[in-house]
């Protein structure tokens, strides 16, 4: 039978050496080993009975295990074959489990759901840090079904994410992040409720998808935005219309109201948007006869 109860630093280590497994750094596995903290995250999260809510690297369900304590509907991602097992050993039977890459899974097919294909779902997790932002901005823009995010990450990375223009750490996934979704950071998590302790602080982040993108794509779509925030952001310390030359010519600069010699950090996801509008605009203009 499941046992439904988060597990402490001394009984995960014996579990795991009774089944000769070793935490991999390669994939981040840092695992939850203190069940206050796993009751938290749960409870931030604010979910419950008819909520579906999805885990990504659920490792031996310590925190699978406080969020199906709640009466939601669970599904639970793990890559590591050596993991499933033990989790599927130990979390309640009402937990879906599945062996998947959440990076290269098909989330039409995780998140399928009978009669209701279109019904939302909340991601819960503790994320592994190696692949934590690109994995959140490609749920962002290919997910939409996923409305309500409490992650946990490492702090540099949480502060980046939820990050303000003119911010010291504001940069391109701030950018990407406020671009679909408001984002704030909600607890944070010292080291020493994982095993093995990692070296930095974690964060919790909570993220709520917009009912709409913060610019409207039919005036600049988001692969149009993130073209010059790219750009933008490569030349961090220069003036805009520098690290945007051959990208934006200066009268884009003047049609958008931005002025060309401010910095990349300055500029919000809206004035983005307008950069990219405008540009947009001009290029698709005739030329005048």
């Amino acid at each position: 039978m499941a046992n439904a109860r988060p597990l402490g630093r001394a009984e995960l280590r014996a579990m795991l050496a009774a089944h000769g497994v070793t935490p991999s750094r390669a994939r981040g596995q840092n695992f939850l080993v203190d069940p206050n903290t796993a009751d938290r995250i749960a409870r931030l999260a604010q979910v419950g009975r008819g909520d579906r809510v999805i885990e990504i690297g659920a490792g031996v369900g310590s925190l699978t295990t406080a969020l199906a304590a709640t009466g939601a509907s669970v599904t639970a991602i793990e890559l590591d074959r050596r993991l499933v097992a033990l989790l599927s050993e130990r979390v309640p039977k009402s937990v879906r489990v599945i062996e998947q890459d959440a990076m290269t899974c098909s989330w039409s097919e995780v998140l399928a759901t009978p009669l209701e294909t279109n019904a939302p779902w909340i991601l819960v997790a503790n994320l592994p840090y190696n692949v934590a932002t690109p994995l959140l901005l490609d749920l962002l823009e290919r997910v939409p079904r996923i409305v309500r995010y409490l992650v946990m990450v490492q702090a540099e990375v949480g502060e980046r994410l939820v990050s303000p223009p003119g911010s010291r750490v504001y940069g391109p996934s701030s950018v990407r992040v406020a671009y679909f979704a408001t984002a704030r950071i909600v607890g944070r998590v010292p080291p020493g409720v994982f095993y093995p302790r990692p070296k930095v602080e974690s964060v919790l982040v909570a993220i709520e998808r917009r009912p709409e993108p913060a610019v409207d794509p039919t005036s600049a779509s988001y692969r149009e935005i993130d073209e010059l925030v790219r750009a933008g952001f490569g030349g961090r310390r220069k003036m805009l219309r520098r690290s945007l030359a051959g990208l934006v010519p200066h009268e884009v600069f003047e049609s958008a109201g931005i002025d060309g010699r401010v910095r990349a950090e300055q500029l919000g996801v809206v004035e983005w948007g307008k950069l990219a509008a405008c540009r947009k605009s001009i290029a698709s203009s005739p030329a005048p006869s």
